[in-house]
């Protein structure tokens, strides 16, 4: 399958190249990360006016009209340099499903502030990935006249304190979901602080009868809730393993120059036998995780049933992303348990997307059940259904 990028997603890349090599350094990453905010509205003005916030905002609403596949490219060059902005919060968790499932009117409030680098947005989906029963952990209660009260812990939001507003799921009495606009600094509403294992924050968010008015509600129907849950997941699922994409590779990258400059007895380390298998095991898993990441990307934009093709990326990206950043780390030897040096920021990067909205088994468990539940659909009465938390979470 060719997943040769076109002109538009060419460009994409230059321009994500230029802002983010122009912008981001060690050191400036650094200072972020020792700020309260932990984010550099500096690079998140600078990818503004790039035209890169817009990417994926319809052109009604001031943006490009581009696809997850053009988001994507974004985040892995993100990754590359491990650039402290909210862009898979705003863009990928809050803007995509904004534009493809809220009223014109909701939709027209919230996303030009997104292309402009104004506002900024996140979701709410840990706690429905980790739900026994793949069920939002938040219940709405009707509130009458078409809205509803929010109730429950939603943990680790990302970036949540600097939402504007925070697209959240919930559970309906009558057992279907809701998707509501909350303001986190609204009634009702209480965030607690949480730092994560890259140094970001992502606040618990405790709701209490949270009031949602008509007009902020993205999905109000209960009856399709679920199937725009499932899209949102495996877009956010997808994002990660771009982000998991950049961060790797330029591990690698980093690895083998340093393997090539530094010298034992008087050879590089990168002309030593082991030193060479373990790089080179690192990149054929950077190119595993790659060509599944356009796969689940591609059927996404396509409109093609995606759910199994994400979560291989997924799994590829947590199971294989955090075997890079272990290699990447250990061969550059003691230096590479300092954890001042570049390289064990890429480290972190990579052993917080592993888990984050599932680790490795979980989405091996949720392939296998996909399978499964597919192979028996198609007629085959030796497959057996193996039912997996989350399993309604994709699309079928």
């Amino acid at each position: 399958m060719d997943f040769a990028f076109t002109e538009e997603q060419e460009a994409v890349i230059q321009a994500s190249a230029a802002v983010f090599g122009g912008a981001v350094d060690p050191e400036r990453v650094a200072s972020v990360e020792r700020s309260e905010e932990r984010v550099d509205r500096d690079l998140w003005s600078a990818l503004a006016g790039a035209d890169l916030l817009g990417l994926a905002v319809p052109r009604s609403f001031g943006g490009a009209g581009q696809g997850l596949t053009e988001l994507c490219l974004v985040l892995a060059a993100q990754g590359a340099c491990v650039a402290p902005v909210p862009l898979w919060a705003t863009l990928v968790l809050g803007a995509l499903p904004v534009a493809r499932f809220a009223p014109a009117e909701v939709a027209g409030r919230w996303l030009p502030g997104v292309a402009s680098g104004n506002v900024m947005l996140s979701a709410a989906l840990s706690g429905t990935v980790e739900s026994i029963a793949g069920r939002p952990p938040v219940q709405a209660e009707p509130a009458g006249g078409g809205g509803w009260h929010l109730t429950g812990l939603e943990p680790a939001v990302p970036q949540a304190h600097l939402a504007d507003r925070l697209v959240v799921p919930a559970a309906t009495p009558s057992g279907g979901v809701v998707i509501a606009l909350v303001d986190p600094a609204g009634d009702g509403v209480v965030l607690e602080r949480a730092e994560t294992t890259n140094r970001e924050i992502h606040p618990h968010v405790h709701l209490s009868g949270a009031p949602v008015a008509p007009g902020d509600m993205v999905v109000g129907d209960p009856e399709s809730g679920g199937d725009a849950l499932g899209w949102m997941l495996d877009a956010a699922w997808t994002g990660l393993s771009a982000i998991a994409l950049g961060v790797c590779t330029s591990a690698v990258r980093q690895t083998a120059a340093y393997l090539n400059e530094r010298e034992q007895f008087g050879r590089p380390l990168s002309t030593f036998q082991g030193a060479m298998l373990r790089a080179a095991d690192a990149a054929i898993d950077v190119e595993a995780m790659r060509v599944t990441l356009w796969h689940a990307a591609w059927r996404i934009d396509a409109g093609l049933p995606s759910a199994e093709a994400v979560a291989v990326a997924k799994w590829q990206a947590s199971e294989r992303g955090q075997r890079v950043v272990h290699a990447a780390q250990h061969l550059h030897g003691g230096v590479g348990a300092d954890v001042t040096y570049p390289i064990h920021r890429y480290f972190l990067w990579g052993k917080q997307i592993e888990l984050v909205l599932g680790g490795p088994s979980r989405h091996l468990a949720r392939l296998g059940a996909l399978i499964a539940s597919r192979t028996a659909a198609e007629g085959d009465p030796s497959a057996q259904l193996v039912p997996v938390a989350g399993l309604e979470e994709g699309n079928q």
